[in-house]
C-alpha cells in the first residue's frame, strides 16, 4: 500500500483532506474563528502539482508567498501586503513548507503525474538544486542571473547544509528537511519584521512536508508546525521608512 510506503519516511503523515478537516475545525472550535473571515495564504512551491489540502477551497482567494521550493519569495512586501489584507476583525492563515514526490515503489523524489506515463522529479527545484550540489565536476557556487533568480536564489539557501544533505542517507529527503527549515525561518523573520502593519491580533501557522503521488492516490501531508502567533506579544525587528510612503500603505 502506498501508506505504508509513505510512512516507512513519514510516519506522521495523513492524507491532506484529513489535514484540512482537522486544522480548520481546530480553529473555529477551539479558537473560535470565523474562517469566512480569516485570510489564507501560502508558501508552498510553485509546482501545479500542490493541491494536496483543501484549504484554498474553504477559505477562498489564497494570498501567495511562496515560489520555487516553497521559499517566500514575495518578501517583506508580499508579508505586508498580505497583512493589510485581512478583513476586519479576522486572522491570518499560512500554509506552508516544500513538496516531496514518492513513486508507487516508493521511491522519494519522484512521482508520476497526472496524464503522463514517465515518472518526474518533485520537487523539480530542490532536484535540480541536489543535482547542482552532486557535480563532482567542478565547485558549483550559485551565481545570480535575472532570468532563473528563484532557482539561483533557492539553491544558495541549501549551500550551506551541502555537507550535510550529501552524507545523509536519502539526500533527496534530506534537501526537501533542510529547505522546510529555511523557509519556517524565513517566515518568522518576515512576521516579525511586518508585524505593525497586520490588521488582526494573531496569525496561525502550519508547516508540514507535503508528499505526492500517484493520481490515483490522496496526497499526504506530515504536519512539523502549528503555532499561533500573538503579534502583540512578538518582537519586532526595526523596518525602513518605506513604510510610511503612501503608495506602500495602500497595497
Amino acid at each position: 500500500m502506498i501508506e505504508d510506503k509513505i510512512r516507512e519516511h513519514y510516519p506522521q503523515a495523513e492524507t491532506g483532506s484529513y489535514i484540512t478537516r482537522k486544522y480548520l475545525a481546530y480553529l473555529s472550535e477551539h479558537y473560535n474563528e470565523d474562517l469566512q473571515q480569516m485570510l489564507f495564504a501560502t508558501s508552498v512551491c510553485a509546482d501545479d502539482i500542490n493541491v494536496s489540502t483543501d484549504f484554498r477551497r474553504v477559505l477562498t482567494r489564497p494570498f501567495t508567498l511562496g515560489g520555487l521550493g516553497g521559499i517566500p519569495f514575495a518578501g517583506f512586501t508580499g508579508m505586508v501586503a498580505f497583512g493589510h489584507h485581512i478583513p476586519d476583525s479576522g486572522s491570518g492563515f499560512i500554509f506552508y513548507g516544500p513538496h516531496i514526490g514518492i513513486t508507487d515503489e516508493g521511491e522519494l523524489g519522484k512521482m508520476r503525474r497526472p496524464g503522463q506515463a514517465a515518472l518526474s522529479n518533485s520537487c523539480g527545484a530542490l532536484m535540480l538544486a541536489l543535482s547542482r550540489l552532486e557535480s563532482e565536476d567542478d565547485i558549483y557556487v550559485p551565481m545570480n542571473v535575472e532570468y532563473d533568480y528563484q532557482q539561483i536564489l533557492l539553491e544558495r539557501t541549501v549551500m550551506p547544509y551541502k555537507h550535510e544533505i550529501l552524507i545523509s542517507e536519502n539526500s533527496k529527503k534530506a534537501i526537501t528537511e533542510v529547505t522546510y527549515r529555511n523557509i519556517d525561518k524565513q517566515l518568522h523573520f518576515l512576521i516579525r519584521k511586518a508585524k505593525d502593519e497586520f490588521r488582526c491580533n494573531r496569525i496561525f501557522l502550519l508547516g508540514a512536508i507535503i508528499i505526492n503521488t500517484s493520481p490515483e492516490y490522496h496526497d499526504y501531508v506530515e504536519v512539523r508546525n502549528f503555532e499561533v502567533i500573538d503579534l502583540h506579544t512578538i518582537e519586532s525587528i526595526s523596518s525602513e521608512s518605506i513604510m510610511n510612503q503612501e503608495a506602500f500603505k495602500a497595497l
